[in-house]
């Protein structure tokens, strides 16, 4: 008698239960001083939609859903408007001061793109500070990414140290010298 993969419990299986990270209780660092809502949750600013347990912006509501929705402003509107940020990404170097305007646009452009599948993730602001230029995102997640793109555009080193005081990540990203386009620039 043959039984079927369904009725057996294989290692696979209980593993995945008992690893660490898959409670279902589990929320972003962003989300986790939010009160929990019932239904569908609209940000009055910028449209995203709360609906299981997380902000979207490609979720399209029914217009039945969208007459009983909440409105509300969601948590990466007041991080921007409080300017509150979970990571630093500071770019240093020669070749920031010859080209900042190609890397404020490539820091823009990610942040754009990681914003528009998960809308928590923003800059709230890039500035010309102390050590260089200064992007402050909301999200460690989005810093890390910010660098690494840099990093692959450009060139250059990039360095990460997570603080253990208040959860943000100093992300650093590094060119010295002017000359030698990096593939992507010569296009």
């Amino acid at each position: 008698m043959k039984t079927s993969s369904r009725e057996t419990k294989g290692k696979g299986r209980i593993r995945s239960l008992s690893r660490k990270g898959t409670l279902t209780g589990k929320s972003a660092t962003v989300a986790a001083g939010t009160p929990t809502r019932g239904g569908a949750t609209v940000c009055e600013r910028c449209g995203a939609v709360f609906s299981r347990r997380t902000w979207r912006r490609d979720r399209k509501l029914a217009d039945r859903t969208l007459a009983m929705a909440t409105w509300a402003v969601c948590p990466a509107c007041e991080q921007v408007e409080g300017g509150e940020y979970f990571g630093r990404v500071v770019a240093r170097g020669a070749y920031v001061e010859s080209n900042e305007t190609a890397i404020r646009q490539r820091i823009e452009n990610v942040a754009a793109r990681a914003e528009f599948t998960q809308p928590q993730h923003r800059v709230v602001s890039i500035s010309r500070g102390r050590e260089g230029l200064e992007g402050l995102p909301t999200s460690q997640k989005l810093a890390h990414r910010i660098a690494h793109e840099l990093k692959k555009a450009f060139g250059g080193k990039t360095s990460y140290a997570w603080s253990d005081r208040d959860g943000t990540l100093l992300a650093t990203w590094e060119r010295r010298e002017i000359g030698r386009a990096s593939c992507r620039e010569r296009v």
